[in-house]
């Protein structure tokens, strides 16, 4: 404890340096208008940044808390124009849509712009604590799983959406389904063999999931709007009241919040796994958890629980994602990738020796994470009723302003129009399948998802020749496999159960 300490003296004597907490200020602001943005997101966001940041001549305790900042911010950003207009900033943000949407929708967009801050600073104070006390522990469980055990997780993931579906089961699996079927589009990895490209040279690199979210969230939900205006409805929202969530929403939340704050940082650990698992996941658990002592909880209308869950495990996962960066010199996500590239520039090798050989930049990086935080809930809480002013701009003004920003975002990515028209042909695919019921927040984490699914089910069976025994040959297979079929079958049990009850009161 004392070395960790000293540690911290050390970490927080590099972050509270002015020039550094000028860059975390500065990094934060730029992280948040990136995760505002559709179509950037923190991968874009921090990789544009690196040229900058090595051209200025920043030493690299100081290009990394630029990089983190940034991160970070992009995470805090993407829940805004989540909550606000229905289209996640980048893929960890889809959860939050669910119901921060529709508390925008009843007049409370102060309240879930305000109380999504603070969940996420909540869950990344306690990721950097975790870092702090388990980094090196964390590590070594990290390194247990393999591409046999990441693929189960991905299965544990798509298991844990069955609790998304309730009371439309088949179409949730239709949705998730074709989200997989998208992932699959482009040149084949492995063997080289184009598929489902209809020999158009712009599908070789697949759909791009910029396009898929941006259809299927901003564009369908506008044509649902679109078709309330000409059948003589009017688009009303509530004017926001309140500036902030007060105490006693605060106590409604708490334990959610808490819970999914320290399933995120677990999955944060994962290399690979990202924010977007650690929400989902936390989203269905405390669903799960919720309708069970409340069968009246409004999930998917307006539940301020289901807004939290997200929040929190989405940036208690991002900063997680460290951990393995430095303990293993393995990515925890595709930022901290592009940052590890990042640390290549300065011939900075990210691994356990990193501890020993650059004390400065480890804890400076984890102090300045927590300082950044800091900066960031300060700096958003006050702009929470400067964000919900975009609920005011009348419709006619609003739709066409979405759908411009949507598509700029969608151009930015390789600059040609067929991004476009992609945009447009599953955007109306997406509004057909929402008038049909279908959900798409099962859609489009299949397409995030799939690709990871792929690729770790293809490294599993190449090291067993294709047999199929390493799916659960583990420890760690064998109990994700035991709760994603617990977590399938016990809603069918339950029910089976309660008809059975039922029965038997009549009877009596």
């Amino acid at each position: 404890m004392n070395d960790i300490v000293a540690h911290l003296g050390i970490g927080f004597a590099v972050a509270s340096s002015w020039t550094n907490l000028l860059v975390a200020a500065i990094g934060s602001f730029i992280g948040t208008l990136v995760g505002v943005l559709p179509g950037l997101g923190p991968i874009n966001g921090v990789a544009m940044l690196i040229p900058i940041a090595f051209a200025m001549n920043l030493p690299p305790e100081t290009a990394l808390i630029l990089l983190a900042a940034v991160y970070v911010g992009a995470e805090y950003g993407g829940r805004i124009t989540a909550i606000l207009i229905n289209v996640p900033g980048e893929a960890s943000a889809i959860m939050t849509t669910l119901d921060g949407y529709p508390l925008a929708r009843q007049g409370l967009a102060n309240v879930a712009l305000s109380l999504s801050a603070w969940s996420a600073f909540f869950g990344s104070l306690v990721s950097v604590c975790g870092i702090i006390l388990l980094a090196p522990l964390l590590a070594k469980w990290a390194l247990a799983f393999g591409p046999a055990e990441y693929f189960v997780l991905m299965i544990f993931a798509f298991c844990c959406l069955t609790s998304l579906l309730s009371s439309q089961p088949v179409k949730g699996v239709l949705a998730a389904m074709l989200g997989l079927a998208i992932a699959t589009v482009g040149v084949d990895a492995n063997s080289g063999v184009y598929r489902y490209t209809f020999d158009s040279v712009h599908l070789f690199d697949g759909i791009q999931f910029v396009v898929v979210v941006i259809a299927l969230f901003a564009v369908s939900e506008l044509l649902e709007m679109l078709e309330k205006v000409m059948g003589g409805h009017t688009v009303e929202v509530v004017s926001s009241g309140r500036k902030i969530f007060n105490l006693k929403e605060l106590a409604y939340t708490w334990w959610s919040v808490v819970r999914s704050s320290l399933l995120g940082f677990g999955v944060g650990v994962l290399p690979g796994a990202g924010a977007s698992v650690a929400a989902a996941v936390a989203y269905s658990n405390e669903k799960r958890l919720c309708e069970e002592k409340d069968p009246d909880a409004k999930f998917g209308r307006g539940d301020l629980r289901g807004l939290v869950a997200p929040e929190a495990a989405a940036t208690s996962s991002a900063i997680g994602s460290f951990v393995p960066m430095l303990t293993l010199g393995v990515p925890g996500s595709g930022t901290t990738a592009v940052m590890m590239g990042a640390l290549t520039l300065y011939n900075i090798t990210p691994g356990p020796v990193l501890f020993e050989t650059k004390p400065e930049l480890v804890w400076g990086l984890i102090a300045s994470l927590f300082i950044a935080n800091v900066m960031l809930f300060i700096m958003n809480v006050p702009m929470v009723r400067l964000f919900s002013k975009v609920l005011s701009v009348p419709g006619w003004l609003m739709v066409p302003g979405i759908l411009a920003i949507s598509y700029i975002g969608v151009y930015a990515i390789n600059a040609g129009t067929f991004d476009l028209m992609m945009v447009a042909i599953i955007g109306g695919i997406g509004y057909l399948l929402r008038k049909g019921g279908v959900p798409m927040a099962p859609l489009v984490l299949g397409v995030v998802l799939g690709d990871m699914m792929e690729q770790n089910l293809r490294r599993a069976l190449s090291m067993t020749d294709g047999a199929l025994h390493v799916l659960y040959a583990s420890n760690i297979s064998k109990g994700l496999w035991t709760v994603s079929i617990l977590i399938v079958a016990m809603p069918v049990i339950l029910r089976y159960m309660k008809k059975r009850k039922l029965a038997a009161t009549r009877m009596a």
